[in-house]
């Protein structure tokens, strides 16, 4: 993994080859080169690790999807700032299944660095609100169960804020 501002550099580099392409007559290098550029400037937004790490957290692989953030060694110099949201974010789900103390912590860094997706930073809070609900902090979690569903304007996790509901009555 290159990081970040070198990757923008790589990018530079190839354009200007590709500038050079165009001048010698060569227009199919020099549009190769662009697609290659293009393709440093997507991860330079997308990171490749991030991707892949969601493909296997999709496929519920969890060991799969820890290995490919194991390979993420400087969230902060290497990610942009929302990259490093959804790098807690995914840190978060992860642990969440093991330490709910840790999995709060993270996924409230990556409400902070913030999430690109309001679903995803809806998803957040409805596990924050689970987390709350556990360690008995029924006010807490009400109002991030209030926020989720603003957040959800698809009406995505209807089901899970309804079961969220339901737990809430219990406690």
């Amino acid at each position: 993994m290159f990081h970040k501002f070198i990757k923008l550099g790589i990018a530079a580099a190839i354009v200007v080859w590709a500038v050079f392409q165009f001048a010698d007559k060569h227009i199919g290098n020099g549009i190769a080169l662009l697609f290659l550029a293009g393709i440093f400037i997507f991860f330079y937004f997308k990171n490749e690790f991030l991707l892949l790490s969601f493909m296997r957290l999709r496929k519920q692989d969890f060991p799969g999807a820890q290995k490919w953030l194991g390979y993420i060694k400087n969230p902060s110099g290497a990610l942009v700032r929302k990259q490093e949201g959804y790098f807690n974010f995914l840190h978060g789900i992860l642990v969440s299944q093991t330490n709910l103390t840790q999995a709060e912590k993270y996924f409230k860094k990556a409400l902070s660095l913030g999430l690109s997706m309001d679903h995803d930073a809806a998803m957040a809070k409805l596990q924050l609100a689970g987390v709350a609900m556990t360690k008995r902090r029924k006010r807490e979690a009400t109002n991030l169960i209030a926020e989720a569903k603003k957040l959800d304007k698809h009406g995505v996790l209807n089901d899970q804020i309804k079961m969220m509901k339901q737990q809430m009555k219990k406690i």
